[in-house]
């Protein structure tokens, strides 16, 4: 159920995988393995970008596999020929050139920085540790020219890997526990509670609809502070619009509105509201925005 939520692109909230681009990329993809997730999550960055493409045609297997030398097989099957992290160009240099990983990773960092004096001594450490082991000198050169080229701008896998363990675990909340995961994800969006804009609660609130979770409007007798997530008896599960995710009625206005229902019941009319919540939390604007947005028709 997770991984059709991926490959159908409905990530939308889900960490690291929401934008629009990496949703229509995931739709070519159709990961199936949580080294589809990792390895995209490398990818979707500026340089690496360029190989998605390449990446997924192979995967799907409608491009031919090709790596750039057969000693290379073991380090790059798993990405199908395409050098993609990090680790990969460093398990490179230490295997072919004998360049130890502490070395390889100051080789990287060097690439990446353009210290051209550290990476010409690697360079020539690598050419002879690759010709010791059969690899014709210009062979050797071609494959650090690679090397050179990746290295500026591979991802760390460790790094990915825990985004994409984070991405799945969220992916799971939404494919498993959709109507509550939305409920928090547009409690977070609250103006206010994050940093996030009010774009954010929009588009969550268009996601509901395309997932066809029930947004009831907000109601003084009804809606909590917050998103929240109602079931009445064989009813399916509703989502109650959040009090304080109306423009103009802050949360210390919708503490002040749960509190005195919790205490006092449900109100009864707009003048047994007025009569008994204190109107220095709940202000005459206040109720004007509460009655435009509908939060006392019933």
């Amino acid at each position: 159920e997770v991984y059709k939520l991926f490959a159908n692109g409905l990530t939308i909230g889900v960490f690291q995988f929401e934008s629009s681009g990496m949703r229509e990329f995931l739709k070519k993809l159709k990961p199936t393995a949580i080294g589809d997730l990792i390895a995209m999550n490398a990818l979707y960055r500026p340089g690496p970008m360029n190989n998605i493409d390449n990446f997924i045609s192979r995967k799907q297997g409608s491009k031919k596999i090709v790596y750039p030398h057969p000693s290379l097989v073991p380090i790059l099957e798993e990405t199908y020929g395409i050098i993609v992290y990090q680790e990969q160009v460093m398990r490179m240099l230490n295997r072919l050139g004998d360049i130890s990983l502490s070395d390889a990773y100051t080789c990287i960092k060097a690439i990446s920085k353009k210290t051209l004096q550290t990476i010409a001594k690697f360079q020539e450490q690598f050419v002879d540790g690759a010709t010791a082991k059969g690899l014709a000198r210009q062979e050797a050169l071609d494959l650090f020219g690679l090397i050179e080229k990746f290295a500026g701008y591979g991802f760390n896998k460790s790094h990915s890997t825990a985004y994409a363990l984070i991405a799945y675990q969220t992916g799971y909340l939404k494919a498993h526990y959709p109507i509550e995961f939305m409920a928090a994800l547009l409690t977070g969006d609250i103006p206010g509670r994050n940093f996030k804009s009010k774009d954010s609660l929009v588009e969550h609130l268009e996601d509901c609809r395309r997932m066809n979770i029930t947004v009831i409007p907000p109601d003084v007798n009804h809606s909590s502070v917050t998103f929240s997530v109602e079931s009445s008896g064989t009813l399916e599960k509703q989502m109650h619009f959040a009090l304080s995710a109306i423009k103009g009625c802050g949360g210390g206005a919708a503490e002040s509105i749960v509190s005195e229902r919790g205490k006092g019941g449900a109100f009864k009319s707009l003048f047994d509201f007025c009569e008994r919540i204190d109107s220095r939390s709940v202000n005459r604007s206040t109720i004007e925005t509460l009655i435009k947005a509908g939060a006392f028709d019933s």
